[in-house]
């Protein structure tokens, strides 16, 4: 399994949690995402590990920009 760690910018609520989770859920090969709404930090495992762009699109899609990647 490989952990993407990724920090969202925009999210406020627990309406902002589940639609990112939401996105990035459905991105074949994701096992687990774990959101902290009050940090921005989401925690993902996956196999194999996933591209920055599939990441980027899926936080896109659920309304919130991408700050960072670790």
């Amino acid at each position: 399994m490989s952990l993407s760690v990724i920090t969202v910018s925009g999210m406020t609520c627990e309406h902002c949690e589940k639609a990112v989770r939401a996105e990035i859920s459905a991105i074949p090969g994701v096992s687990q995402v774990d959101v902290d709404v009050a940090s921005g930090e989401v925690r993902i495992l996956a196999e194999p590990a996933l591209e920055l762009t599939d990441l980027q699109a899926a936080v896109e899609e659920a309304g919130y920009q991408l700050a960072e990647t670790r």
